[in-house]
């Protein structure tokens, strides 16, 4: 288990900054939670009030070297919070079919294998003409 740093996680005004490079500050919300994720590794997360992104949060990765004081900024975005509006997972159309679309589905490949079937035997037909 990753180890809390006190400077990583007193980084919370240097995670905001970086935040104003990419979204206007009427964007960024209140800092909800810190999470260490390796020692000397710390996510700071805010709320994101950013139009279509509800429930979404604003993130920032910061490092520190051992031993020293100096917080670098590794990565900032946008991550899903627990109740952000999501896409359903995707599922395979053949999956999301009715009986009634399978049955047209089946019956068009079935038209499709006969017209190739006809071209095969019109092809093979016309080369047996030509010998």
């Amino acid at each position: 288990m990753a180890r809390r740093d006190a400077v990583l996680t007193a980084a919370t005004d240097l995670a905001r900054e970086a935040l104003a490079d990419i979204a206007p500050a009427e964007q960024i919300g209140d800092h909800l939670t810190v999470k260490a994720e390796e020692d000397r590794l710390h996510t700071h997360r805010f709320a994101a009030h950013k139009t279509g992104y509800r429930g979404w949060e604003w993130y920032v990765t910061v490092a520190r070297a051992p031993r020293s004081k100096k917080v670098t900024v590794c990565e900032l975005g946008l991550l899903p919070g627990d109740d952000a509006l999501l896409a359903p997972k995707w599922i395979p159309w053949a999956e999301r079919m009715d009986a009634e679309e399978k049955k047209q589905a089946r019956e068009q490949e079935a038209e499709i294998a006969a017209e190739k079937a006809a071209e095969q035997a019109e092809a093979s037909q016309g080369a047996s003409q030509q010998t």
